[in-house]
């Protein structure tokens, strides 16, 4: 039996099955013979050197939460990195606390400030990350699903199917804006899953700024192809991550948005479905078209649904194994499973060389999986530009053939089109 004391935090965002990993690393280090401790509200209390905001578990008070959303303990996006004096009030912290085992439940932020405080305390506090974030944006071992991902993209899937019966019932089309800071996995799994009309992320356009006109006119090119198939309805999914490579001009006061603790904008406070509605009708207007554009923000519901099976039975083996890995001298790494066997990542291989941070896991576009997705939406494509088809469209408009395969072009990412 081991003996002294484990905490349990979370940080960043709520994801679904956070629960999960805390009822079954609570139980197993319980029945190892520790003490287990949990600290609300992630980092927020011990980095100002607080430790009255925390709570004993034991195996009752978690027993049946597995299968529950949202989080026992809370969460904060609160920076234990933020600089060394923060670093070292939250050691110091977790020393007063007694704690000799630390389970950090989070995202790529949370990853970080885990890998700061296990270098610091090089093994004295023994420290293990378990991968958390709906974004699923972490590279993880045998390109596995963070937890969390599988239940958003359930409930998101169902949201868009609705809108989609709305869309159709109603002859509008939405814009419904997903999850997705850097990765477009999200929005491009609910597209995919749900049968959307298509899906905008960011890994589908080439480093650097992404220009505005291009994605509204992708909308708009599947809006008049639908309208061509006499269908005056659809939903584009879009992925929030692409207003970090719009240009700042489409965004006057994008520098006061707020930001979180590790400087992230906070892409909620930046109307992106709104710049797009009124981008999108205004082309519309400028072509002729009438059509009626909804915006739709799909995020907050999902992060405290309740975790699908996946999730649930995912996130126990996930906490088991991070006591486990405790327990066996382990620290400094990432949990995560592979073949269905524990496989704990060590964080410094997880860090950009070049930023210093958790790297980030886009969706590779050269994949099967993607093109089967690109393949099933509805957008204009090459083809699309030449004869007979590109009369079809032109016609849905005011343009000249010649035209309009001159203005739809640059949105395929080609210099001109073939007349």
């Amino acid at each position: 039996m081991a003996d002294g004391t484990l905490a349990i935090l979370v940080g960043g965002g709520p994801a679904p099955g956070i629960n999960g990993v805390i009822a079954s690393a609570t139980i197993e280090a319980k029945n190892a013979g520790l003490r287990v401790l949990g600290l609300y509200d992630g980092y927020r209390h011990i980095a100002r050197g607080d430790c009255s905001h925390v709570t004993e578990l034991s195996i009752e008070d978690v027993s049946r939460i597995h299968f529950t959303g949202g989080s026992l303990l809370r969460t904060s996006r609160t920076n234990p990195g933020k600089d060394d004096a923060t670093l070292e009030r939250c050691i110091a912290s977790l020393d007063e606390l007694g704690v000799r085992y630390l389970v950090c439940i989070g995202g790529d932020d949370t990853t970080y400030g885990a890998s700061r405080i296990a270098a610091k305390t090089r093994g004295r506090i023994g420290v293990v990350t378990v991968p958390k974030t709906i974004d699923n944006d972490l590279p993880l071992p045998d390109n596995a699903p963070t937890f969390g991902f599988e239940t958003a993209r359930a409930v998101g899937t169902t949201i868009v199917e609705n809108l989609m019966e709305d869309a159709r019932t109603s002859s509008r089309w939405y814009v419904a804006v997903t999850m997705g800071r850097k990765s477009g996995a999200l929005s491009l799994g609910i597209c995919k899953a749900a049968g959307a009309t298509l899906a905008i992320i960011p890994e589908e356009f080439p480093d650097g700024e992404i220009d505005l006109a291009r994605v509204v006119d992708t909308i708009v090119g599947s809006i008049l192809k639908r309208l061509v198939s006499n269908a005056p309805h659809g939903v584009a999914v879009v992925a929030e991550g692409i207003v970090e490579r719009l240009g700042a001009q489409h965004f006057a006061d994008l520098q006061n948005v707020p930001r979180d603790a590790y400087g992230h904008a906070r892409l909620a406070d930046i109307p992106i479905g709104m710049v797009l509605r009124e981008a999108v009708g205004k082309r519309l207007d400028d072509l002729g078209v009438e059509m009626s554009v909804v915006t739709k923000d799909i995020g907050y519901e999902l992060r405290c649904a309740k975790p699908v099976p996946f999730d649930a039975e995912y996130t126990r083996t996930l906490g088991y194994g991070a006591v486990r890995y405790l327990l066996g001298g382990g620290s400094g790494a990432l949990v995560a499973l592979s073949g269905g066997r524990v496989a704990p990542v060590v964080l410094d291989d997880l860090l950009d060389p070049a930023t210093g941070r958790i790297r980030v896991r886009l969706v590779d576009v050269t994949t099967e999986s993607y093109e089967v997705a690109r393949t099933y939406m509805i957008r204009l494509e090459p083809n699309d530009l030449v004869e007979p088809r590109l009369s079809a469209l032109a016609a849905k408009t005011t343009l000249q053939p010649h035209v309009f395969a001159e203005q739809f072009a640059a949105s395929l990412g080609i210099a001109h089109a073939t007349r």
